[in-house]
């Protein structure tokens, strides 16, 4: 007996019910394809909607934010900003070059929706051990496709992530933040206001890739042994010529006032654009599917209706604007043609032609607003009761190979990509964060200011304890910010985690969210936006959970030069922040199996006060190095400013292996010119920060007194030659 048609589609028998009950009558096959896709957990969120509510999404200077294609926040001089993150995991996986370059593709068009020119792209990465060849193999070409669609379509790349450990193996997670300009008056939300408004498909052609990607491949996890090139054709293809050509027409459009609302056509297609833009206004649409632009001949409706294919936009606009709308489309060699019309009522329908046999009727919120919201099993796991104080013994320990085995320089993820272009980047990768200068979007006036961007995540904090460890990473995002002068304005999310039908996984993502509204509450950080991406899990192995944050700060005045992470030599090095003795949670402890806890204690007002010390610092000028202290503790803090600069260092007062690797939050190193140095301790006592006088930076060693001395020339060779040597030149198609 052949399987029910709405378990093919992803759809459980209570959905298959409920939309039943909705029509009043059984769904066809259309109507049943066009649920599933928007029932979908990628598109309906309907496992962690329920607890995303709890997020604090207000604040000042917030004009848009979450619901919307991305959030949006005023930045003064008739600047606003538009931010948003999201995630490519399940197609990465399976093709890595197109995965991860219509990731790229898909977030810019999220950022130019609004009306904002996109100007940085940062990715932040996860993949499996460097040991393993497939892990090498989607490492590759994930990198390849972000740097061939971002070199391409002439967005800079400035920043991002990568990491490799073994609960990313066949999972890699690949997330893709993006941020641009506009003026506040330009705003455009995705909207279909006005009864009789046109709905014009914009860009290119409909293909039979990307079909079913949402329920296909992002609310469903690989098992083992399965087949992954069946799952291929679920995967879109970009073409970044057409995406270039696609953010100058509509920029046009915008500039011109000729756009009522607009939507990118992502996940899940023309059902998405046109539900959405029609649920947000209250109104209906009808949608002549003959109309549709197609690339391949016998496409069924529900193919042209559901397929993800790239670089398409659906743009609301009045009849007598459409000729000027063409026009514009026209120059920018974009193809453009109406496909629908604004009606009353609330029904989005799918006609055969304006006036002819309709073959979907359907109320566009009930798609939208009204998708399943479900409050899953939560449990608690079985804690390990192990603690860290077992390992805080240097007995049998050789330090120095420790410290060296943990250095590794990502720059060969980074050369691979564009990171200059429009010339506003001031620091850009490799950077504790990335500052860019902060410019008109349409004189190119530039303000003086600056907008500095991070994205950060710890899986290993976050599995010892999921609160705790994702306000942890909010923490260390506003030290990352406060390195280049920045204080943070606002943050978006992409909270990566397995199987929400497995109730410790859920309990993982409510952890998480109450420590990020926690986190954000005491920093007043809005969350304006965000994504979600559930059933990371390969051969029944959920992945460990991995919040990511991407934070906006601002910076008010670039005046002087920020400091680097790169030691200056004869400079005093000075530690920012309380030592606290604790192995829980530590890259040094996980890389040994000993994964209890706790995790040392985070206390967010001290927290702030240090980034404050620290702002200050860099803002009076008064610091020529600077690094947080994170993943690999303050040892791999000092080394990775030793190794990024030929200078070594020689420091004492660090007292035993659990102060050496242990990854306390809010912390950070900074070095001083000798004689600034009693002016950098008195501005630290001013704001509440205590200190560390560490020692020097200098010589030819890393010199730890009492616990470990090596080579600086080892520990730069074992930084930057393990990518390269594991990955290559960089030049692998996926």
């Amino acid at each position: 007996m052949s399987e029910p048609l709405h378990r093919a589609l992803g759809l459980t028998d209570d959905e298959a019910a409920e939309i039943e009950r909705i029509l009043g009558r059984r769904p066809n096959s259309l109507e049943l394809a066009m649920y599933a896709v928007m029932w979908s957990e990628h598109c309906s969120y309907k496992s962690s909607r329920l607890h995303l509510r709890r997020l604090p999404t207000a604040g000042e200077g917030v004009l848009v934010g979450p619901g919307e294609n991305a959030g949006v926040v005023d930045v003064g001089d008739g600047i606003a900003v538009a931010m948003r993150i999201e995630s490519h995991n399940h197609p990465s996986a399976i093709e890595p070059y197109q995965g991860a370059a219509t990731g790229v593709g898909g977030i810019l068009r999220d950022i130019f929706t609004m009306g904002a020119r996109p100007i940085a792209v940062m990715d932040p990465l996860r993949f499996g051990p460097l040991d393993d060849p497939r892990s090498r193999w989607i490492a590759e070409g994930v990198v390849s496709g972000i740097s061939g669609y971002g070199n391409s379509v002439g967005v800079p790349t400035v920043g991002g992530e990568a990491e490799f450990d073994e609960t990313y193996r066949d999972n890699p997670l690949v997330n893709v933040f993006c941020l641009g300009v506009l003026p506040v008056e330009n705003l455009v939300l995705g909207r279909a206001t006005g009864v009789g408004n046109l709905a014009v498909l914009v860009g290119a052609g409909t293909g039979r890739d990307g079909i079913g990607g949402v329920s296909v491949l992002a609310s469903a996890g690989f098992s083992e042994g399965e087949d992954e090139s069946a799952k291929r054709p679920s995967v879109q293809v970009g073409d970044p010529f057409e995406e270039k050509r696609l953010i100058e027409a509509c920029l046009a459009l915008y500039d011109a006032g000729l756009v009522v609302g607009i939507q990118d056509l992502g996940g899940a297609g023309l059902t998405c654009a046109t539900s959405e833009t029609a649920s947000r206004a209250g109104m209906g649409m009808d949608v002549d599917i003959s109309a549709v632009r197609r690339r391949e001949p016998d496409m069924e409706p529900f193919e042209v209706m559901t397929s993800e294919s790239q670089e398409r936009m659906l743009a609301i606009v009045t009849p007598q604007d459409l000729d000027e709308v063409l026009a514009v489309c026209r120059k920018w060699e974009v193809s453009a043609g109406v496909i629908g019309r604004v009606t009353s009522g609330g029904s989005l329908r799918v006609l055969d032609g304006f006036g002819g046999e309709v073959l979907a009727d359907i109320p566009a919120a009930s798609l939208h607003d009204d998708a399943p919201c479900y409050d899953r099993p939560r449990t608690p796991p079985a804690r390990d009761a192990q603690g860290d104080d077992h390992v805080a013994t240097t007995e049998g320990v050789d330090l120095g190979e420790d410290l060296l085995a943990m250095l590794l320089d990502t720059s060969w993820v980074w050369r691979q990509y564009d990171h200059q272009l429009f010339l506003n980047t001031v620091l850009g990768p490799g950077s504790d964060a990335t500052l860019l200068r902060l410019k008109h979007p349409l004189t190119g006036r530039d303000t003086g200011r600056g907008l500095a961007l991070t994205t950060d995540g710890n899986h290993r904090w976050c599995s010892v304890d999921p609160r705790q460890g994702t306000a942890m990473v909010v923490a260390e995002a506003v030290m990352n910010l406060a390195t280049v002068g920045a204080r943070p304005v606002a943050l978006v999310n992409c909270l990566n985690f397995g199987n929400p039908e497995h109730g410790e996984v859920m309990w993982q993502l409510s952890e998480a969210i109450d420590g990020m509204a926690e986190a954000c509450r005491a920093f007043a950080i809005p969350v304006v936006g965000g994504n979600v991406s559930l059933y990371n899990e390969s051969g029944g192995a959920d992945i460990a959970p991995t919040p990511v944050v991407g934070m906006l700060g601002l910076v008010d005045g670039l005046d002087v030069p920020p400091p680097t992470t790169s030691l200056v030599d004869g400079s005093r090095l000075i530690l920012i922040g309380d030592h606290v003795a604790a192995l829980g949670g530590s890259r040094w402890a996980f890389e040994r199996g000993q994964r209890g806890g706790p995790l040392p204690p985070l206390d967010l007002r001290a927290h702030s006060r240090v980034a404050t010390a620290v702002r200050d610092l860099v803002n009076g000028g008064l610091v020529n190095s600077v690094h947080d202290v994170s993943a690999g503790g303050l040892g791999l803090c000092l080394a990775e400013m030793a190794v990024r600069s030929g200078v070594g260092f020689n420091v004492a007062g660090i007292h035993g292996l659990a102060e050496l690797f242990g990854e306390s939050p809010s912390r950070c190193v900074v070095g001083a010119d000798p004689e600034l140095a009693g002016t950098v301790l008195r501005v630290c006592e001013s704001a509440g920060a205590p200190t560390t006088e560490l020692g020097f930076a200098g010589g030819a060693h890393l010199h730890v007194e009492d616990l470990l001395e090596v080579s600086l020339t080892e520990a730069s060779s074992r930084y930057h030659d393990r990518l390269p040597s594991a990955l290559g030149a960089g030049t692998t198609q996926g």
